[in-house]
């Protein structure tokens, strides 16, 4: 039992350190005994939530909810922002953790599923660190107009808060990089074909659905 909890706080303390240190922590998913994977779950759970909760509230769909009469309310917005964050978060999950387990077997890999799905959930770290630290300044500086088209967030504000989101996505692709090239020890470039090849399963993905 003792064992157990120490590898489970173990995955905690990985979650921000991913952050700093990336291939130490992409390095310990290589690990796939059944109880180090399981030690996992509770950590990448947390990731794919906060992440989908920062997809879904940086979304085009998010800035117009005030705009219709049916979300009149912060408590609606925040049951609204429930049911997104665990659609956004669980669908970016298995269908980018299912093209990234394809295109890595493309390309030789033998890892299974599940770990192609953690090196996702790890990757997704800065859209976690987005919502903590990133939301928080905009409903400070911005209020409900967040919410709304028109608001005052729009312009040279909103422009603003599209780079910085923006980043916060291109850091999390980035991550993507270095958790594929150190999992599975490849090149550069090898690395870069086989998210080539997660983009293109996506793209199928959203030409066929």
């Amino acid at each position: 039992m003792t064992v157990e909890r120490d590898r489970d706080r173990e995955w905690w303390l990985r979650v921000p350190a991913v952050l700093l240190a990336p291939r130490s922590v992409f390095g310990a998913l290589r690990d796939e005994s059944r109880d180090d994977q399981d030690a996992r779950a509770e950590p990448v759970l947390a990731l794919v939530l906060l992440a989908g909760a920062f997809a879904a509230l940086t979304s085009g769909t998010a800035g117009g909810l005030y705009d219709d009469p049916i979300y009149d309310g912060p408590l609606v917005v925040a049951l609204w922002v429930v049911f997104a964050a665990a659609f956004t978060g669980f669908a970016g999950y298995f269908v980018v953790g299912g093209a990234l387990y394809l295109g890595t077997r493309g390309l030789g890999s033998e890892g299974n599923f599940r770990r192609a799905r953690h090196i996702v959930a790890f990757a997704l770290a800065p859209l976690a660190l987005g919502l903590v630290v990133l939301l928080p300044l905009e409903l400070a500086f911005f209020g409900g107009d967040l919410f709304r088209h028109g608001g005052s967030d729009e312009g040279a504000a909103g422009t603003v808060l599209a780079v910085l989101e923006g980043a916060f996505a291109a850091w999390s692709v980035g991550l993507l990089l270095v958790g594929v090239r150190t999992v599975h020890g490849w090149s550069w470039w090898r690395s870069l074909a086989a998210l080539s090849l997660v983009v293109l399963f996506l793209a199928a993905f959203r030409y066929v659905f």
